[in-house]
């Protein structure tokens, strides 16, 4: 945007003579003072002027602000979109990266860093199916969102032998079809520089400030989503000096996701440490651990309990009740330090 100021001209060329007898004559230096008095008020006057048109042009930019695909309504309900699919990349076998385009090339999101959204679709009987999904895309991203997607198979698992509605359903779109996406929805916030607030409830109106020095983050699979979401929010913002900690669960090293961008982000940051564990199938070269997130892999990965250390955690139940939260309470972390999207 740019704003351009005109100054009328005012000629001089044209000298005005009065005659008036009765006027007094003036000096020279009376002539002078009022002409130095006459340009200290134009100048001022040209400075009012300036300063003027910036406060409305600040004004006219931050009206003008890209806008919020989800706009939160005036009682706190979160908006209903559809938005159609762009673009599918295939990031491994079962995984994808699914682009969907906003309203225009100007919007963004307008999700909070640490808030979800979900998907809903309607199957063929009627009966509606939803899921919560946390984009990779920053909220300072324009015209589009990116979710990446673990598709589960029918006939692949034989404990759910129909595989994942929601993440099938995503998989079968073609460009063009749209999803409805509501949102922002979750119970944390990250503020930055080591500062979140946490709601008990999603419809709670009062939150509860933490801050921490030391974040560590405990995930398995896609739940690595919320945590790059705060990773890429805090690590390019230079004053935000928050040490976190990253243990990364997958399966097999072919199913991590996003591996090169989490090794790049390591490199480029001193103040991000991260640290895998696979289940199986480790090459020669695995540097890290094999097996289940256990009380040792926490106890040398992440913090130590303290008054400013927080865990997050995001991955698939069983591994989060039955693995991570005993290993935890047992390490001696409260129930206040700890945070499970």
């Amino acid at each position: 945007m740019s704003v351009e100021f005109a100054l009328s001209k005012v000629s001089t060329s044209s000298t005005l003579h009065f005659d008036y007898p009765s006027c007094p004559t003036k000096s020279m230096a009376e002539w002078n003072s009022l002409d130095s008095s006459s340009s200290t008020l134009m100048i001022f006057s040209i400075i009012v002027l300036a300063i003027s048109s910036l406060l409305v042009y600040k004004s006219e930019f931050f009206r003008h602000k890209h806008p919020y695909t989800l706009q939160i309504s005036e009682n706190g309900e979160p908006a209903t979109v559809h938005l159609p699919l762009v673009e599918k990349e295939h990031l491994s076998h079962d995984t994808r990266r699914f682009r969907f385009a906003l309203p225009s090339k100007d919007h963004v999101l307008g999700l909070p860093v640490g808030q979800h959204i979900t998907l809903r679709y309607k199957q063929p009987d009627g009966k509606v199916v939803m899921r919560s999904y946390t984009p990779v895309t920053s909220d300072d991203t324009l015209g589009y969102v990116d979710l990446v997607v673990k598709i589960y198979f029918k006939n692949v698992h034989p404990k759910f032998p129909q595989g994942g509605k929601m993440s099938q359903y995503l998989d079968s779109l073609k460009f063009g079809d749209t999803i409805e996406v509501s949102g922002p929805k979750g119970k944390l916030s990250y503020l930055g520089k080591g500062k979140f607030q946490i709601k008990r409830r999603v419809t709670d109106a009062n939150a509860r400030i933490r801050s921490a020095k030391k974040i560590g983050m405990i995930a398995g699979g896609t739940g690595i989503t919320p945590m790059l979401q705060i990773l890429r929010r805090a690590l390019k913002d230079p004053k935000d000096q928050t040490e976190f900690f990253l243990l990364f669960a997958n399966q097999t090293e072919q199913d991590i996701l996003l591996v090169e961008e989490i090794n790049a982000m390591e490199k480029e940051h001193a103040n991000l440490h991260v640290w895998f564990t696979i289940d199986r199938d480790a090459s020669p070269n695995w540097k890290y651990s094999v097996g289940f997130v256990s009380e040792d892999m926490i106890r040398d990965h992440l913090p130590s309990p303290a008054h400013d250390a927080q865990i997050f955690m995001c991955g698939p139940p069983p591994m989060l009740t039955y693995a991570v939260q005993p290993a935890l309470e047992r390490l001696g972390f409260e129930k206040s330090m700890l945070f499970a999207f």
